[in-house]
């Protein structure tokens, strides 16, 4: 049984990336345990690049918001979920803040061994995905983690357009594939 973390990065209650973080979990919930955070929850604070948590004691951020909860939960979680809208080729903003206070020395405690990738977005580029592709790979290699697969929605753009793709039953197919 995995522990699964699902960041979910859009602020848009019962949008697309919200649907596809739930298919995925649907699909998950049948051999693990599965927390799902939402940007649209939270406050997380931009890191300020101080490095004040490579001094602090516990290597605690000195931002007094949100992010000392998801520190706490990737400690004890073996499976991360990106999922996010594309903004103008990148994630959202609120999920990159979260993934940027990611940059402490406390990473060194996460339980974090794999990791996978759920984008949607409302254009049909084909090369819509590749810059957080790439940024995704980097990640992976850096910390050596096993990538557990990938659900890419192009031409979702209104509230429901994913349900007009395969993308919800690709995402449930991702959180099944997972032991």
């Amino acid at each position: 049984m995995s522990k699964i973390l699902v960041l979910v990065g859009s602020v848009r209650k019962g949008g697309n990336t919200e649907l596809l973080a739930q298919a995925f979990a649907n699909g998950v919930k049948k051999n693990n345990e599965i927390d799902i955070i939402s940007v649209s929850d939270i406050k997380v604070n931009p890191c300020d690049g101080c490095n004040a948590c490579f001094f602090t004691e516990g290597n605690a951020c000195i931002q007094k918001d949100d992010m000392a909860n998801i520190y706490s939960k990737l400690k004890n979680t073996d499976t991360l979920i990106i999922a996010s809208p594309v903004y103008f080729y990148g994630i959202s903003a609120r999920l990159k803040a979260v993934i940027d206070r990611l940059h402490t020395p406390m990473r060194n405690q996460f339980g974090v061994k794999r990791m996978g990738l759920i984008l949607v977005g409302a254009s049909d580029i084909p090369k819509l995905f590749d810059s957080i592709i790439m940024q995704y790979q980097l990640v992976l290699d850096f910390f050596h983690l096993e990538d557990i697969g990938m659900v890419l929605v192009h031409s979702a753009k209104n509230i429901g357009d994913v349900e007009k793709t395969m993308g919800l039953k690709e995402a449930e197919r991702l959180g099944e594939s997972l032991k």
